[in-house]
């Protein structure tokens, strides 16, 4: 029956995610097509008085309220109607609204920081832009995932140090055993928003830090935690991190290679007037969103080896097979994860293996078959 069931909400939310991600292609590309990114244009440099700066901050935010009153309906459903369905979701409507305004406040500041970028570098190097804005976005990258536990995350979540003094240190000896050192274990509370139940050690360097959803702590025991720490840890010994980090690189040089071809070709185009138009970004965009697209099942497949490869090592640490059979069933009943999705679903969207899976790769590692 939970598989039944969790097997409709997963194909729920796919559908409604691909219809998010075909709807903002659309937009993009009917803007383009039809003047409206050059009318948005022309209208944010009437209000800008001369200002590029300005200019650009204008076209970036009203392109934002277009595809935001474009999107908002898939946004409700996935966030509130979806999780409410299959009882999953905690949240107050007037928190989701929060949350949600919030999220779009951070994405138009990085958006508008992403542009400002991308267009002074056209203007400056219309030839080598596309090779310097994936240096400059690399660097930007490290940055956010080092700065992430301290900056962003509590922007949409709630954190304090865990107050259960013998799992402290079970869980630091852990990591220390690891090789990775953490700047304390932090009880992240999600129980006013979702009833799943996550962990992970977020950061690098002086931001790293164990962090232990309030739903885990309540429903999982010590063992089990300990376990799913490990897994976690894994990522750190096995520089997954910095692999994801180098990854992220070869996609966003892609992504900037084919922008650069796109408005080469398209310069002269739908009323653009060059590389650096301002109206020329939503091309940007779709170049950048195709190579993502494109290279997904790979990047996927990669994911889905480091988490295979983590799960051994969290075998191999603890020697605790029972907590980490129970643990990931424990998991998939309470995040309502998909025992047994297609082969083809697993390629197109998992990033990690399939409870199923997991839990016989473990059983299957405790008799020897490894």
């Amino acid at each position: 029956m939970n598989e039944d069931k969790s097997a409709r909400y997963h194909r729920l939310r796919r559908r409604a995610s691909l219809a998010s991600t075909a709807l903002g292609a659309l937009l993009l590309a009917g803007l383009v097509v039809s003047g409206g990114s050059t009318a948005l244009r022309n209208m944010s440099a009437s209000l800008a008085g001369g200002s590029f700066l300005l200019m650009l901050a204008c076209y970036v935010a009203l392109l934002a309220l277009v595809s935001e009153a474009l999107q908002l309906p898939l946004a409700f459903y996935q966030g509130v109607t979806l999780e409410r369905r299959y009882g999953l979701s905690t949240q107050t409507t007037a928190r989701w609204w929060l949350d949600h305004l919030k999220a779009g406040v951070v994405t138009l500041v990085f958006g508008l920081i992403a542009a400002i970028i991308v267009c002074s570098l056209i203007r400056w190097s219309p030839e080598r832009w596309w090779i310097l804005a994936a240096a400059v976005f690399t660097v930007i990258l490290v940055a956010l995932v080092q700065l992430s536990p301290v900056l962003l995350l509590p922007i949409f979540y709630e954190f304090k140090p865990l107050d259960r003094e013998a799992l402290v240190t079970r869980l630091v000896s852990l990591a220390d055993r690891a090789g990775a050192r953490v700047m304390g274990v932090f009880e992240w509370r999600l129980s006013d928003k979702t009833k799943k139940a996550n962990a992970a050690l977020a950061g690098i360097g002086q931001t790293r830090r164990i962090i232990i959803s309030d739903t885990l702590l309540a429903g999982h025991s010590d063992d089990e935690i300990e376990v799913i720490l490990a897994h976690e840890l894994a990522h750190h010994v096995h520089r997954d991190i910095w692999k994801g980090i180098a990854l992220e690189t070869v996609l966003i040089a892609l992504g900037f290679y084919l922008a650069d071809r796109v408005l080469a070709r398209l310069a002269g185009s739908f009323g653009l007037t060059g590389k650096g138009d301002v109206a020329a970004l939503p091309l940007l965009v779709l170049a950048g969103g195709a190579v993502s697209l494109a290279l997904m099942p790979l990047a996927n497949a990669l994911s889905r080896a480091h988490e295979r490869r983590a799960d051994r090592y969290a075998l191999e640490m603890t020697k605790n097979v029972p907590a980490f059979v129970s643990a990931m069933k424990r998991l998939g009943a309470q995040n309502l994860a998909e025992e047994h999705p297609s082969r083809l679903v697993e390629i197109l969207f998992y990033t990690h293996p399939p409870i199923s899976a997991r839990v016989d790769a473990a059983q299957a590692w405790a008799t020897g078959k490894r």
